[in-house]
């Protein structure tokens, strides 16, 4: 990709970044709140009262499920880009 593609790409990125950010936030929230039967989201790493087991299979499923959402986001972006501009974005 040349240069001027992918500074021009950067924003897309950046915008898709916080996009994605931002729906598996609430993806989390929504399947946390069905697993677990709680309002709130998973518990915080240093959450007192809570069972390390609660803790880590809230990390694991905001892991999964941002790294699953993130990564549909760059492709949905690189292929929108790819329409505009002719150039795929570069890895």
């Amino acid at each position: 990709m040349s240069k001027a593609a992918n500074i021009l790409y950067r924003p897309v990125g950046l915008i898709g970044g916080i996009a994605a950010g931002m729906v598996a936030t609430a993806a989390v929230n929504r399947i946390w709140a069905l697993v677990a039967h709680e309002e709130s989201g998973p518990p915080a790493a240093r959450t007192r009262g809570v069972h390390w087991s609660r803790v880590v299979a809230g990390a694991a499923l905001q892991g999964a499920v941002f790294a699953a959402v993130k990564t549909g986001f760059d492709r949905a972006g690189a292929r929108q880009f790819e329409r505009w501009s002719g150039e795929y974005p570069s890895s």
